[in-house]
């Protein structure tokens, strides 16, 4: 079905396509008929593809990284789904057009600025999934990570005093939380990632977990930070208690597009940044022994396999959804059950281990 609807997604402004698979998945949540149809088709998982990190089990390692509807997007069969960036101030975000589609490249290119309803709302909505019934379909049944990112109103100065507030408001109701200190369409943000400002907002989160009982940080990265600059946030992350690192955002280069609306400014996410995002990896990797989320480029089975193999706990995808629809996950489960059986894993558990 996706095959025929996405021609006239794709006929759409792709913020306004966004805007209507959003409403398609909150209706699809709403609806425990709707969700079991797409478990039916969708979900389910083996065993073999169980990862145990941060202190949580996640039933496979293929994550959303960000931003839709959570009881839907787990019955598509994604082992854990992102919401946010969220902020402690409700904000519009960058002034449309603001997402552009390179069709070429299979890529994306977004300047969003954190468009959203604020935390206290966001936690709202997340508190009365996790108050259904045990039995309810619509309750979360993956895990549930919460990018949190400065609201623009926000000075340098006050940025912990902000991210605390946005951390304070959704800290109960998700399994882990995740400083977006990269997004490139907040100014100054990425400067959150130096030495200094980075022990300071974990040292904030700390504190927090001390107060409201403790819940895995991990911290979003630049793609384009360089190797240095990795290894001193690697070394802050570690030393201050981060669960784990994420890796990576997207990114202001321009790999070699083909696409003619290439030169909008904003991050580039999708195939482009595949090599940019395994070279980080293997940087973190050799620099740190936490646990590492590796996002950017994955668009398959062997995508996958390469980023576990090079060091990944578990990964995230975005913009391949966006291109191959919502049989991507359950079609990368069932490949990769296939390569481990012809490479002889009988547990993805023991590559993960044997790659960190």
């Amino acid at each position: 079905m996706y095959g025929l609807a996405r021609p006239l997604l794709f006929r759409l402004d792709p913020e306004a396509a966004h805007e209507l698979t959003l409403r398609a998945l909150r209706l699809a949540s709403a609806s425990r008929g709707a969700l079991s149809e797409l478990e039916r088709h969708y979900g389910g998982d083996d065993p073999r593809l169980r990862v145990s990190v941060f202190g949580l089990d996640f039933p496979n390692p293929i994550g959303l990284a960000a931003g839709l509807d959570i009881p839907a997007l787990a019955s598509l069969g994604f082992g854990s789904v992102g919401v946010g960036s969220v902020t402690a101030v409700a904000q519009p975000g960058n002034p449309r057009p603001r997402l552009y589609r390179l069709r070429e490249d299979e890529a994306l290119v977004n300047r969003m600025g954190f468009n959203n309803h604020g935390a206290t709302l966001l936690a709202r909505r997340l508190a009365r999934l996790r108050g259904l019934a045990s039995d309810d379909r619509r309750r979360p049944r993956v895990p549930i990570g919460v990018n949190v990112g400065k609201s623009r109103s926000a000075a340098a100065a006050d940025a912990e005093r902000d991210y605390l507030a946005a951390l304070r408001a959704v800290w109960r109701f998700a399994d882990y939380v995740v400083y977006n200190v990269s997004s490139p369409n907040t100014p100054g943000l990425r400067d959150l990632q130096e030495r200094e400002p980075l022990e300071r907002l974990l040292a904030a989160a700390d504190g927090l977990a001390g107060e409201l009982g403790r819940v895995p940080v991990l911290v979003k990265l630049s793609p384009d930070l360089s190797t240095d600059q990795l290894r001193v946030v690697a070394e802050v992350a570690a030393a201050s208690g981060a669960a784990g690192l994420i890796a990576t955002n997207t990114t202001t280069t321009r790999p070699g597009l083909r696409s003619v609306d290439a030169g909008e400014a904003g991050g580039l996410s999708g195939r482009p940044l595949a090599d940019l995002a395994a070279s980080v990896l293997k940087v973190l990797r050799g620099s740190t022994s936490l646990p590492l989320v590796s996002v950017g480029g994955i668009f398959d089975a062997d995508d996958v396999l390469d980023r576990l193999r090079a060091g990944a706990s578990l990964v995230q995808l975005y913009t391949s959804f966006v291109f191959a629809g919502p049989g991507l996950p359950r079609r990368i489960k069932r490949d990769l059950l296939a390569r481990m059986e012809a490479g002889g894993w009988a547990d993805l558990r023991l590559l993960v281990d044997a790659s960190r």
